[in-house]
């Protein structure tokens, strides 16, 4: 038998094989018989030193028009085998879609985290940095440099936790206005507003607990006025209350401050006409304020002369209760899911779940 006729014999076995094919297994066995180190491919390479020069460049061809032949069939089988087995697969695993879907549960913003977010968001549009500070206090920042020395009857307005005699858990955020201000090298003009836990020495009930939420405000700047404090806290009312509020000052006194006020906000429930929110007075208090008082300004680094500053502290525990006529505030810590379910109804959520 001459060597074409040996070509040719393989490849119509290789055609009756193929047919029998069923998987990728026998595929790959096939391969191997053929096209592998010791397949009839190669075993037919091994004719070639018996052959003179020009029978070579025949049947060299021929060898590699056979290779091509035999690597084409078993492509084209192998790809019809992977999608009939992908086929398959999909069949096995397909999705029945009108079956109801697992209720997978979400997420809900607290409360007090959105009013944090709805205050910084007001207070960033209108040019204000948003700035943090450490809880565990230096008695420096928390006091002194606040006006209230050792010693001073004010510090008896606020129960604090002191860890030793200079460090504390903070008492308020108006400690980050004081490193702000002296981290401003330059003394150049400051627009901030510090949100953070604070800390007091209370006992928890309705209306008091020993941590909670303050959010200050502080502008330094030339020309600043009560004006401007009043304006901003306007725009503040507005955005928690609604559009129609109107605020109040009333004279006050906090040390760090002067003149010093009381801001009350227009009743949002009865609109001044008197209720069990106001207690018939037609206001709320909401929040203190004033002008940054000299004594601060220059200790931390600001001429008094040329530079004159505002600032603001309001609760947002506070807030929220007022908001969202929340009678008790340790409601805030319960993590009960009931409870924070109705505030996702009140901003317009569907449920606690994605169905």
């Amino acid at each position: 038998m001459n060597t074409n006729e040996k070509i040719e014999n393989l490849k119509n076995e290789l055609e009756v094989k193929l047919k029998n094919v069923t998987c990728m297994k026998e595929l790959t066995d096939l391969k191997v018989e053929y096209l592998g180190k010791k397949g009839y491919v190669t075993e037919l390479s091994s004719l070639m030193k018996d052959l003179s020069v020009e029978e070579k460049k025949a049947f060299g061809k021929s060898l590699n028009e056979l290779r091509n032949y035999v690597e084409e069939k078993i492509s084209f089988l192998k790809e019809k085998l992977e999608e009939a087995e992908l086929n398959m697969k999909l069949e096995r695993e397909s999705i029945d879609i009108t079956l109801p879907a697992t209720k997978l549960s979400v997420g809900i913003t607290h409360p007090l985290t959105k009013i944090i977010n709805d205050i910084e968001d007001l207070f960033i549009s209108m040019g204000y940095d948003v700035v943090e500070g450490p809880e565990v206090e230096n008695d420096l920042y928390n006091f002194e440099l606040l006006n209230v020395p050792v010693g001073h009857p004010a510090r008896d307005m606020q129960d604090s936790l002191f860890i030793n005699e200079e460090i504390l858990m903070r008492t308020q955020t108006s400690s980050v206005q004081v490193r702000t201000m002296l981290q401003n090298k330059e003394k150049s003009p400051i627009r901030i507003i510090c949100p953070g836990k604070v800390y007091r020495k209370d006992d928890d009930d309705a209306t008091h607990s020993h941590e909670f939420h303050q959010i200050e405000g502080l502008v330094v700047d030339k020309d600043v006025s009560m004006n401007h404090l009043k304006g901003t806290l306007e725009i503040l009312a507005k955005k928690m209350f609604g559009e129609n509020r109107e605020i109040r000052f009333r004279p006050s006194y906090f040390p760090f401050t002067e003149p010093s006020v009381e801001v009350d906000v227009s009743c949002f429930k009865c609109n001044g006409e008197g209720c069990n929110i106001c207690k018939g007075t037609g206001w709320i208090e909401v929040l203190g304020a004033g002008m940054v008082h000299p004594n601060v300004l220059k200790g931390c680094g600001y001429d008094p002369k040329k530079y004159m500053g505002y600032a603001f502290g309001v609760g947002v525990e506070r807030i929220a209760m007022l908001k969202y006529e929340i009678p008790d505030i340790r409601e805030f810590y319960t993590n009960d899911m009931r409870f924070l379910e109705q505030f996702n109804v009140i901003e317009g959520g569907d449920s606690n779940e994605s169905k």
